[in-house]
């Protein structure tokens, strides 16, 4: 049985800030109350976005919040995400969405909620879960991902291991086997052919180097020249999105320099993409905004 909180444990946890007046006011009644929670979490990330500097030409903060990644913090499917974002700027006008192109994540703007004219709320008053339009960064997708998991322990992240992926679908069917289908849902495969046939063999090529190291019974995989253990390297991995692998393309058609071991090299670009992708677009937005 949980305990109680007692005295000011309360103020030991950090929290994501629900804007009260969201739910008081009568010109917000109408907004879904998933879209709120998720208005939250944009709130959040503008936060570390004022603290990191990213900034546009005109002085606005911006943040990159990909659709992959409200599927994970909200459990929910690509249509469903995405469909909370348009809810969020055509509905309440409380964001406004920037495309960029080229596989780069939308910039996104976030409003004042005190300041949006009531007038927003008299137009698109139908439900916006229903007609979704996904685009080439929003493929309509039916998969969805689990945000109760542990990142950085390999049994909460790996979805057999933690007992996700148990049931008859997987009996019968050995370890590789269920890595690939979950690696070809988790990263939306499919529709990243459809998006870049030109580049299908590489992308299957990153597939199975995925497959392939997750399955691997050694203790230490080598990242960048460095031995890391096989259950951190494997967490890491099980990590990836489509986002993830379309910066990895990027990375790899720009790269210059000559690459004696290509396979090391795309392990060590694939192990470092959450952790360096939207620092990286983000010092490319800053340049474009200084030179354009």
């Amino acid at each position: 049985m949980a305990n109680y909180f007692t005295g000011g444990q309360a103020e030991l946890f950090s929290f994501y800030r629900l804007p009260k007046i969201l739910f008081t006011d009568l010109q917000f009644r109408s907004i879904s109350t998933d879209a709120k929670v998720l208005y939250g979490l944009v709130l959040d990330r503008m936060s570390l976005s004022v603290k990191n500097g990213w900034l546009d030409e005109s002085g606005r903060v911006y943040i990159i919040f990909t659709v992959e990644e409200i599927m994970e913090y909200l459990a929910c499917g690509n249509k469903k995400a995405v469909g909370l974002l348009r809810e969020l700027e055509e509905k309440a006008g409380l964001i406004e969405r920037r495309r960029q192109g080229l596989g780069r994540p939308n910039l996104i703007y976030v409003k004042n909620f005190t300041e949006v004219p009531e007038s927003q709320f008299q137009k698109c008053q139908n439900d916006t879960s229903s007609g979704v339009i996904s685009t080439r960064q929003e493929v309509s997708k039916g998969h969805s991902n689990k945000t109760n998991q542990n990142k950085t322990e390999m049994s909460e992240t790996d979805p057999f291991l933690s007992g996700e992926a148990a049931g008859t679908e997987s009996e019968g069917k050995d370890d590789r086997t269920r890595y690939q289908e979950y690696f070809f849902r988790q990263l939306g495969f499919e529709a990243l052919i459809a998006s870049y046939p030109e580049d299908e063999d590489m992308l299957r090529e990153m597939l199975e180097l995925l497959v392939d190291t997750v399955c691997s019974k050694r203790r230490f995989i080598r990242i960048a020249g460095d031995d890391k253990p096989a259950e951190v390297v494997k967490a890491q991995l099980m990590k990836l999105n489509g986002d993830h692998l379309r910066f990895v393309l990027m990375c790899l058609k720009e790269n210059t320099t000559q690459v004696r071991n290509v396979r090391q090299y795309l392990l060590a670009t694939l192990y470092n993409a959450p952790m360096t992708m939207h620092s990286s677009y983000a010092a490319r937005v800053q340049h474009d905004f200084k030179t354009g």
